[in-house]
């Protein structure tokens, strides 16, 4: 067996040997960075929390720092470098934030890292699995529980002000010795894990003790989890970041923002001066990449209203992107919308009332004046999936053209859920090539709308939602506004239910 090897020689045998028929295998402990996951740096994630839930200037000193956490991982200790680390990161910052941020953001990109080979071996363990890391607890545990199926021993940090804030002091460092004794702790009750999974030095304490255990050889190239391998998907996640903070790309993304927002003004306002159906010639001459396909439909004219545009939601801009790809203004009517919003959309925005007599009217006047934009998810969503569509839309009119878009964006993410929206749009333009592809579906036959063909609301709406999805390649859900919100933000989504929210009553972080 492999402990009496290791107890003889220091060395365990590599994870490739792992023998799955050997013998049923009920539980597992691992470790996460360079195990579970294919980079053995924690950075990137620790630079997430110091920007996403601290500020700017945090996660700028976290990066300025981390030359000398490299020199005291090599030179004093893997723990010193931690404890440097996590104050940097965590001091000050409040509790609910931080967890705001590993439930919101992190997870996406844990998911993304997971090794295929570990986790085969891992998930293989069916009874009981433990991740034992040197990472905070707080950072990880959502991720590790949700997605892994595991319970998470981490590192454990000090609070004050009631439990409410982090000092950035840690209670001990879970590395070596300390691995092992939360390993015997956990399984106190029975026999020590059937497997034990590790990647360095400091994991050989707890793997001496597990029945089997493999080294995981360092491979940053490693083949990935496919994401529905992983027992469960990050289908909504916050934060401004579109790629792994990695050194080199977290000192580009602060070392842009800048720059980014200075480009982002220029583009906006530039355009702002530009006749609409010029306007998608002149992104091209500011880099921004314009894609339209299908056929529009054809304007409004006197006897001939307008069409009711019904578009995915993928950034506050689709109906703005639409509008540019029509080449003539439009009316967006959206189901919740603040008054600042209204104000400074620089096409028109109508709030709907959900009165369906009271809306059907206001519909109608709307569509004769000329076309109107709307997004029946009701919130935007960053994954290949659509979220289900209100149906209201279909009850208001006929005139049904369903719109596919797609936004291209490399470094920031113009969508948030707990910070300030209005800076959405900017945030979109300060990409250094952000996009937009546009689609124009044919629009649906009488027969396929409630008032021609008889079909209900709720059936036409399921099959504009089908219809987009087929040609973006998305998958459909059933998941909604209410779902995203109440997982990110911790509140309805709603204008008003948002202001009675506690998150929203702080200030807004990067996101």
């Amino acid at each position: 067996m492999a402990v009496g090897a290791a107890r003889g020689s220091g060395r365990f045998p590599p994870v490739s040997a792992y023998d799955a028929s050997a013998r049923a295998r009920r539980t597992a402990a691992a470790d996460l960075d360079g195990t579970l996951l294919a980079s053995s740096s924690a950075f990137p994630y620790y630079f997430l929390v110091a920007l996403e839930a601290g500020s700017y200037l945090r996660a700028l000193v976290l990066l300025v720092t981390a030359p000398l956490l490299l020199v005291l991982y090599v030179a004093v200790s893997e723990a010193a470098a931690i404890a440097l680390l996590v104050f940097v990161s965590f001091a000050g910052l409040r509790v609910r934030d931080v967890e705001a941020v590993a439930r919101g953001v992190l997870p996406r990109h844990y998911a993304a890292g997971v090794r295929a080979d570990t986790w085969a071996v891992f998930r293989g363990c069916a009874g009981r699995r433990v991740v034992v890391t040197a990472s905070p607890a707080v950072m990880v545990g959502e991720f590790v529980r949700e997605f892994l199926g595991a319970e998470v021993a981490g590192t454990e940090l000090e609070t004050f002000a009631g439990g409410k804030r982090f000092t950035g002091r840690i209670k001990a460092v879970l590395v070596g010795e300390r691995k092992r004794e939360v390993v015997e702790r956990l399984f106190a009750g029975g026999d020590m894990p059937d497997v034990g999974l590790g990647d360095r030095e400091s994991d050989h304490d707890f793997m001496a003790i597990c029945k089997e255990a493999y080294m995981v050889p360092p491979d940053r190239r490693a083949p990935r989890a496919a994401a529905d391998e992983l027992l469960s998907r990050a289908i909504f996640h916050d934060g401004r970041l579109v790629r792994r903070p990695d050194p080199a790309h977290a000192l580009f993304a602060l070392a842009y923002l800048p720059v980014g927002f200075l480009v982002a003004l220029f583009r906006v306002f530039f355009n702002l001066l530009i006749p609409v159906h010029l306007v998608r010639h002149t992104y091209r001459l500011t880099g921004i990449h314009l894609s339209i396909r299908g056929t529009p439909p054809a304007a409004p004219r006197p006897g001939a209203p307008g069409s009711l545009l019904v578009c995915n939601h993928r950034t506050a801009l689709d109906p703005i992107i639409i509008s540019i790809a029509l080449g003539r203004n439009v009316t967006c009517v959206t189901y919740s919308v603040s008054r600042l919003s209204t104000a400074i959309s620089p096409i028109r925005a109508v709030a709907l009332t959900r009165d369906r007599a009271a809306d059907a009217a206001r519909m109608a006047a709307l569509l004769e004046e000329g076309d109107v934009v709307v997004c029946p998810e009701g919130t935007t969503c960053r994954e290949p999936f659509l979220l289900r569509f209100s149906a209201l839309f279909a009850e208001l009119t006929d005139r049904v053209v369903p719109v596919a878009v797609e936004a291209r964006q490399g470094t920031y993410y113009g969508s948030t859920a707990r910070g300030w929206k209005w800076l959405d749009p900017y945030f979109f333009y300060m990409n250094p090539r952000p996009g937009y592809e546009v689609t124009f579906l044919p629009a649906l036959r009488p027969e396929e709308t409630c008032g021609g063909g008889g079909r209900s609301a709720v059936d036409v709406a399921n099959h504009v939602q089908r219809l987009i999805a087929k040609e973006l390649g998305f998958q459909c859900t059933a998941l909604t506004r209410k779902d995203k919100y109440m997982k990110l933000a911790g509140n309805d989504g709603t204008v008003g239910g948002a202001k009675k929210a506690e998150d929203d009553k702080a200030p807004k972080k990067f996101v």
